[in-house]
């Protein structure tokens, strides 16, 4: 040990390590790279001891003298060793002059555009390329232009979520009234027929209502008609009885075959059942032939046996037509005597006979309600039409006539019977009224036909000449009748 690092003899100087680290902080680590390898063989393995120093007036040892630290900058008596070398390949930036303490590469010009750094600290220089921009100078309309329109601004994002702007809450409204649903309406059977033409919407579909009006007379007459086209499931015979002649029994027996048949177009039939000479034969049809119920019966066995077409061709020979082909006609006989041939087992078979090539057949039963013939027909009837006049006696037979029947167990019938009150003369008088209110209630129904000069002479009916008002009540009258029946 020569004494050179313990300071024995001489001053000390800074030993190798410090000098590495001011090379270092000289050259900005470049040239102490290349002289460290060897700088670290010469280095001792210890740490120097520290030199004794000068002993204190009070006591007779010294104190340990304690290196000098180290200062960061250019040592004036510092001088490289004689082993140190520059870094040929390092060449300084040419935007930058060169290194202090260092001579200038030879054709260096600073450049004039480079303003020269300004060292803020003692620390400056020892960064590499690192430089402080000033911040750039804000315009003079910066408070008055938007956040979001400032070109170039970016708002710094918030470092924890922001709360949500305070909305205020909307005003109050109040709840609107309530509305009862709309009634409920059937849609209509068939819908309306859709367009194909796009150009327009289509049209709005009001709802149903229903509107209450008075029943026209239009109205009435073809409601009358649809229940005279019904079907009546099985032939029906209605029986126009009063025991008072001259009560319009004939003439209600024709017109109303003559209705029903116009509505119907065939099926319908009128049998005088009068045993003593009626005139309903001469009344209603035309007289093609001569024969009535007694030419019927004499051939009666041999026409019962026949069906269908056959049987309708043959029956066709004893009937009479009108004049229209609406009804058919089965003609009394004009002798007296041959009553006593229409007993209650004859009547009946030719009842059946009848039902099986009519649908409707109207029979006028006579007067004498003793007879076989009239009780046989009260018993087959299905329905039972009073016939009566605004007269005080045809009034009284008709009401007798009802209280028979109740009395011989027809009660059911009577009660379900329809009054026709037909008016030989026009105008109303306080008789029929107290007739319409009186027989309302002893029969189902009561209908009134009114006066019509057709039939005031007592010769041929044809339906068609009558008054339209005549054949309107007439076709009120038949589905009055016929109205239990239909379906």
């Amino acid at each position: 040990m020569d004494g050179t690092e313990t300071g024995w003899g001489r001053s000390a100087e800074a030993a190798p390590r410090w000098r590495a680290l001011l090379d270092r902080a000289r050259l900005g680590g470049r040239a102490a790279e290349h002289g460290e390898p060897e700088r670290r063989a010469e280095e001792p393995p210890h740490e120097p001891l520290p030199r004794r120093g000068q002993g204190t007036d009070w006591s007779g040892r010294g104190s340990a003298v304690v290196p000098p630290q180290p200062t960061y900058g250019a040592d004036p008596g510092y001088r490289a060793e004689g082993t140190y070398r520059v870094d040929p390949a390092y060449r300084a930036h040419p935007g930058h002059p060169p290194e202090p303490g260092y001579p200038p590469e030879p054709g260096y010009r600073p450049d004039p555009a480079y303003p020269e750094p300004v060292a803020e600290s003692r620390y400056a220089l020892l960064d590499n390329g690192y430089r402080h921009e000033p911040p750039p100078a804000e315009s003079r309309y910066a408070p008055l232009l938007d956040e979001g329109y400032r070109p170039g601004y970016a708002p710094p994002e918030p470092a924890y979520p922001q709360p949500p702007t305070y909305q205020p809450e909307p005003t109050y409204q109040p709840e609107p009234a309530y509305q009862p649903e709309p009634t409920y309406q059937p849609e209509p059977a068939y819908p309306p027929a859709l367009t194909t033409d796009r150009s327009y919407p289509p049209a709005r579909i009001e709802p149903a209502r229903i509107e209450w009006r008075a029943q026209t007379p239009q109205d009435e007459q073809e409601r009358a008609a649809a229940v005279l086209r019904r079907d009546l499931g099985t032939p029906r015979v209605l029986a126009f009885a009063n025991p008072k002649g001259g009560v319009h029994k004939t003439t209600a027996t024709v017109l109303a075959a003559a209705t029903v048949g116009s509505v119907r177009g065939r099926g319908v039939l009128a049998w005088d059942d009068n045993e003593l000479r009626g005139t309903l034969g001469l009344r209603a049809g035309s007289a093609r032939h001569a024969r009535t119920i007694r030419h019927l019966i004499s051939d009666l066995a041999h026409i019962e046996i026949r069906e269908g077409a056959e049987l309708l061709a043959a029956l066709d020979d004893y009937l009479r037509h009108a004049s229209d082909g609406s009804y058919d006609v089965l003609a009394g006989e004009e002798s007296p005597r041959f009553a006593q041939r229409l007993d209650q087992f004859t009547v009946k078979r030719v009842l059946e006979l009848l039902r099986r090539t009519h649908d409707v057949v109207c029979v006028d039963t006579g007067n004498n309600v003793e007879s076989p013939n009239w009780r046989t027909v009260m018993n087959a009837a299905d329905q039972l039409v009073v016939t009566t006049v605004p007269r005080e006696d045809a009034a009284f037979s008709a009401d007798w006539m009802l209280d028979l029947l109740h009395e011989v167990g027809m009660g059911e019938l009577a009660d379900n019977a329809v009054t026709l009150i037909s008016c030989p003369t026009p105008g109303r008088t306080s008789l029929q009224a107290d007739l319409e209110r009186h027989f309302a209630t002893r029969t189902r129904a009561v209908a009134v036909v009114p006066y019509d000069p057709a039939l005031e002479t007592g010769s041929s009916i044809d339906y068609h000449q009558l008054q339209p008002e005549t054949r309107q009540a007439w076709l009120r009258a038949a589905a009055v009748m016929l109205e239990p029946f239909a379906r």
